[in-house]
């Protein structure tokens, strides 16, 4: 019989002081309780180390045994310098108090070790989280199958304990605790910082205990026996904390006891040289070889004896846990046995072991996988071990390879680590296959994987060694011949991974290892400027162009660090060295590139794909230059890239090239000025080209020029066009020069689209720098008064563009309009009072509608699903470049309602196409959605409603027409989902109640199937209801037609909700009560089911209907109303009248 916790703890003391002398043959109960844990669980004897009073006491309890009692009063003169603990007590004290408490246990256990044991037994289960009680009782015999059969783990219902009966030789312990343990928290899964302590402490308490007991008491035969069998038996336990913990007890004492086989494998090899050295002696003392042969059969058997005790848990424990439920055990099991492989190699590096670490490394968990591949590292990194790991190496090495593309980033990383070691250690075991399937994650979006990628990498392919060809070269050529080696041969590398995009995470990847090669800007633009080339050093010119990327790259990568769009977990903060070195890197480079990129410019000038790379260093250039000479450095760079204007009119070119004059522009640099007037003589050019050109193009209304004069018309706009997206071109006044081609792009003869394209982009720049410069320029009314025509004249120009007959112009006029609504909007919004600002525009209802339009028209057009379907003739870049336009359309013009251009009404069309271009345009509706609600909760709502509303007329005018589906219209369950996925979007009843009640309200004729019932509140239910049936009462003829269903479904799930019943259920109840043979206007109820039979009766009465009209039948109460008492039938009813114009409705309840 189990014993009771309580009754056990107040019996145990007289028993041990009728008996004390029969303890060892007698049952013990150690209470783990709560309450008792002070005094059963204390220990028996603990010395505490005081330096003040110059020595060290044992201190023990009045109720062991008598002879340790005796003891223990030997010391009462000093009780009072030490503290009594247990040893779970002491876990809590760290490495040096534990040291002392566990030699004093040693002492307690050589003189008396069944009650030592027992200490160490309550410690183990005590660690494992369990308040209940141990009973132990001894064993005679291993052998007896009467005992072995009540070795049992079971469950008391009734008592509501759950008990486990294991055999601990030579005690048979019984650990009762309560049913709830394993629901609990122990200490090794705390959360915070005290799990790890603990977890650092437990360990460290097994290691030590090994540690002071290998010399003495660990070779008796019964402590590790009962230990191990104790552990064993827990570590088998259904319930968590008692596996877990004992299965980090068991494999962290194997560790142990590798430790001590290791140490007694030293001392054998000591003295068997010792032994060899005396049998050379020509004199040998008489029995000193026998004394060390001895000593060597001594040590041999204790190491048979640890490697078996190694072995027992290896099999009792390791093999039975290794694949737990648990994951933290099965990651414990496989980081120890890395462990165990590594230190103990002779014993436990072989197929036999290694096996277990190939299978695990398939496991579901990333940890277990990472301390699988964190093992092999330790035992690849060693290359004593290597030749034991062939046949492994050849079983798993694809399944290694594999787990270089690991979800979980760490375990991918920590591969890559392995096989670059595997590399670097053993060449042969990875192919040339293998290493080019490797070499591809340079390009990975993980820079830890890429960087070591990158690493491997370099090691293989580009660590050329430097050429002996010419013994009489100077250093300086032959530095140039290496460097240009490793160029041809990351070139090649480059070529045949096709993927001609990627230069700049190849730079990134290869940084950390190959900075050197890469920061080699002086050899780097000598290969380049060698003219002609030599046959030995000469490059292609897509080689050429190759190496100008890497050279831009490495320029970037040195200004600006790792941080590249696409790539995560580069090094967030730069410390103190870092930034030191990044700022030299940039001196040297803008001292560099100052002086060369003027000749690179020239020479590949007539490239556009080259020249266009080369425009983008100055951005990168130090903005303080001290160099006395930069002056001139910086005139003749802008006269390359005025050059280069000349020649080219690319948007890449000219992009490239109006970002690196803002760059040179800025007030922060030195050459601030010079790049000013370049930029300023440029600009004049420009305008003075284009006005003689359009004066000679603009003839009356018509537009009329050759095919050069329009080519020439639309190079000088796209230059300046470029140029005004990053500059401030007002002082050009654009606007009025260009403003009258838009009124000609109806006529007849109006201008190219391409050129009208160019038009609208450059009269919206000028516009947006317009309303930027606001708190600058507009010092007067008349000035704002003048901007607001400006504004107007631009949206009625552009607003005839929407109709042109070239798509492009239409989408360029569409986001125009867009754009500068929307920052005319911001503009109101942040001026300063106190200064003229700009004056409000509102833009007119026919261009609001024309936008609407336009968004239905160009957006929400195609197929009913996504975009997967639509256009199948056209290419997957062609159909995502479509998609990608569609979406910018519609996020500028959700920009105009999030800002307040547009009424929040007109967002209700939008959400109408929330779930059926759910996947191509989800996401924005979603966050208009929610943009919405936080400026209106209430308008937001009405939102909602009204796209619901919408929504269902078109459907019933469809359906009252007669005709074919038209594609805008949804059908009723479309529909009908569209509103749950609405509603799915107020989380916070609280927080949504006005909003949700509002709904209701608004939509109670169009959303009779309740979707939006369960988010009502309890209080706002009965009004709710009550206004309904205001509105329904004098219309319903008979709910038994089909035609009533869903206002029925609707009403019963406010009843539902109101009362916390399903909804499902009182839609049942009510077709129960109405059979189709009744005709009468008024409903009788029918008995309910055997839960209840009473029903509630629910009647709408005119005199219920006068009552509500006389307040808010929509008011919101701050309490919940209390409920009406309920008693016979507890019938709830508007009226106790009833008159004879009634419809009275039985609900089941």
């Amino acid at each position: 019989m189990i014993p009771d916790p309580k009754a056990a703890a107040a019996s145990r003391p007289s028993e041990q002081n009728d008996n004390p002398r029969d303890e060892a043959t007698s049952s013990r109960a150690v209470n783990q309780s709560e309450d008792e844990s002070g005094n059963e669980n204390r220990r028996k004897s603990v010395r505490r180390k005081r330096r003040a009073c110059g020595g060290s006491e044992n201190v023990k309890h009045s109720n062991t045994k008598a002879g340790r009692g005796n003891r223990a009063g030997s010391s009462s003169g000093k009780r009072k310098h030490v503290q009594a603990v247990t040893l779970f007590e002491v876990v809590t004290m760290g490495k040096s108090a534990m040291q002392a408490v566990i030699d004093d246990w040693i002492e307690a256990y050589v003189m008396d070790r069944d009650p030592s044991v027992l200490d160490l037994i309550s410690f183990f289960i005590q660690c494992c989280g369990c308040k209940g009680v141990v009973t132990a009782e001894m064993c005679q015999s291993k052998e007896d199958s009467d005992v072995m059969s009540k070795m049992v783990e079971e469950l008391d219902e009734v008592s509501g304990l759950q008990y486990k009966r294991f055999l601990a030789f030579p005690w048979i312990l019984t650990v009762t605790w309560p049913m709830d343990t394993d629901s609990v928290e122990y200490p090794l899964i705390e959360s915070g910082p005290y799990g790890r302590w603990f977890h650092s402490e437990f360990c460290d308490f097994v290691s030590v205990l090994v540690a002071q007991c290998q010399h003495s008491v660990i070779f008796d035969g019964y402590l590790m026996d009962a230990l191990i069998s104790l552990l064993t038996e827990l570590s088998n336990s259904y319930v968590r904390a008692f596996r877990h913990t004992c299965t980090l007890a068991a494999v962290k004492l194997l560790s142990s006891l590798v430790g001590i086989a290791l140490s007694l494998s030293v001392s054998i090899e000591n003295s068997q040289k010792l032994s060899r050295v005396e049998k050379t002696k020509t004199v040998r003392q008489k029995g000193t070889a026998q004394r060390i042969q001895k000593k060597i059969t001594e040590l041999q058997e204790k190491r048979a004896e640890v490697e078996n005790m190694m072995d027992v848990i290896f099999k009792g424990v390791f093999l039975k846990r290794y694949r737990d439920v648990l994951p933290e055990i099965r990651s414990v099991c496989m980081e120890e046995l890395g462990l165990w492989m590594k230190l103990y190699s002779s014993a436990f590096l072989n197929d036999s072991y290694l096996k277990y670490t190939g299978w695990m490394m398939h496991d579901k968990i990333p940890d277990v996988r990472l301390k699988c591949v964190l093992s092999l590292q330790g035992l690849y990194g060693d290359p004593l071990l290597l030749p034991k790991l062939d046949l492994f190496t050849s079983r798993f090495k694809d399944r290694m390879i594999s787990m270089t593309l690991d979800k979980d980033n760490e375990v991918a990383v920590q591969t890559m680590k392995l096989l670059l070691l595997i590399s670097k250690t053993c060449d042969s075991i990875l192919s040339p296959e293998d290493y080019k399937q490797l070499f591809q994650f340079v390009y990975s979006s993980q820079r830890p994987v890429a960087a070591l990628a990158g690493e491997l990498l370099f090691s293989k392919l580009l660590n050329v060694p430097a050429s002996d060809a010419q013994e009489d070269a100077s250093e300086k050529e032959a530095h140039k011949r290496q460097t240009f080696s490793r160029l041809k041969a990351l070139l090649q590398f480059y070529q045949e991974s096709e993927l001609h995009k990627h230069v700049v995470y190849l730079v990134d990847s290869l940084w950390d290892c190959g900075g050197v090669l890469l920061k080699d800007w002086s050899t780097l633009t000598s290969i380049l400027l060698q003219d002609p080339p030599s046959q030995s050093t000469g490059l292609t010119l897509a080689e050429e162009a190759v190496v100008v990327e890497i050279l831009v790259a490495s320029v970037r990568q040195a200004s600006e660090g790792p941080a590249l769009a696409g790539r995560s977990g580069a090094k967030k903060v730069m410390s103190a060295k870092e930034k030191k070195v990044q700022l030299d890197d940039c001196s040297k480079l803008t001292e560099h590139f100052l002086m060369v990129l003027p000749k690179l410019i020239s020479k590949f000038s007539s490239n556009e794909d080259i020249v266009t790379s080369l425009m983008k260093i100055p951005q990168y250039f130090l903005p303080e230059c001290l160099e006395a000479e930069s002056t001139q450095m910086v005139s003749e760079l802008l006269a390359e890239m005025r050059a280069v204007l000349d020649l080219h009119s690319g948007s890449a070119v000219l992009e490239a090239t109006a970002r690196t004059y803002l760059s040179l522009c800025g007030k922060e640099t030195t050459w601030c000025s010079m790049a000013q007037d370049a930029r300023d003589s440029l600009v004049q050019r420009w305008m003075d080209q284009l006005e003689a050109l359009l004066e000679d193009s603009l003839k009356g209304d018509s537009f009329c020029a050759d095919e050069e004069k329009t080519g020439e018309i639309l190079a000088t706009l796209k230059k300046l066009g470029a140029f005004h997206n990053g500059h401030d071109l007002s002082p050009w006044n654009l606007f009025e020069l260009l403003s009258p081609l838009l009124s000609l792009e109806s006529s007849q003869a109006g201008v190219p689209p391409q050129v009208l394209l160019e038009v609208l982009q450059c009269v919206c720049h000028s516009v947006l720098w317009s309303l930027s410069t606001s708190g600058e320029t507009l010092t007067s009314r008349e000035k704002a008064v003048a901007q607001r025509v400006q504004l107007s004249l631009f949206c009625e120009r552009s607003h005839r563009c929407l109709s042109h007959s070239d798509l492009s112009v239409r989408q360029q006029a569409f986001l125009g309009i867009c754009d500068v609504l929307t920052a005319h909007s911001y503009q109101l919004h942040v001026w300063d009072p106190t200064s003229y600002g700009p004056l409000l525009y509102t833009p007119t209802p026919k261009l609001q509608r024309a936008l609407l339009s336009f968004i239905c028209l160009h957006v929400f057009a195609g197929p009913d699903s996504d975009s997967q379907s639509r256009v199948s003739e056209n290419s997957e870049e062609e159909r995502l470049e479509d998609l990608h336009g569609r979406r910018n359309l519609l996020a500028a013009f959700c920009k105009l309602i999030i800002h307040g251009v547009f009424e929040m009404s007109t967002a209700a069309e939008l959400f109408m196409y929330y779930m059926k271009y759910f996947n191509d345009f989800g996401d924005i509706i979603k966050e208009t959605l929610y943009r919405t609600r936080q400026m209106d909760k209430i308008e937001s709502a009405r939102t909602v409603v009204l796209c619901l509303q919408q929504l269902f007329l078109r459907l019933r005018q469809e359906q009252e027409s007669g005709g074919r589906a038209q594609p805008g219209v949804q059908t009723f369950t479309s529909i009908k989902e569209l509103a749950r996925r609405f509603a799915l979007t107020f989380g916070d009843h609280v927080k949504f109640r006005e909003s949700v009640a509002m709904i209701h309200r608004n939509g109670i004729e169009f959303v009779f199937q309740g979707e939006f019932s369960s988010k009502l509140l309890k209080p706002d239910k009965k009004t709710v209801l009550a206004y309904l049936q205001k509105h329904t009462t004098e219309h319903i003829i008979s709910l038994r037609d089909e035609t009533w269903q869903p206002l029925l479904y609707y009403r019963t799930s406010l009843l539902a909700a109101a009362d916390g019943e399903d909804v499902l259920s009182f839609v049942s109840s009510d077709r129960k009560l109405y059979p189709p043979h009744r005709s009468k206007h008024k409903l009788e109820g029918c008995p309910g089911d055997s839960r209840s039979s009473k029903v509630h009766r629910l009647s709408f009465s005119p005199s219920h209907q006068e009552k509500t009209n006389e307040a808010d039948p929509f008011s919101v109460p701050v309490e919940p109303a209390a409920k009406r008492a309920r008693t016979d039938g507890s019938v709830l009813s508007s009226s106790s009248n009833e008159a004879d114009d009634t419809v009275e409705v039985d609900v089941e309840v």
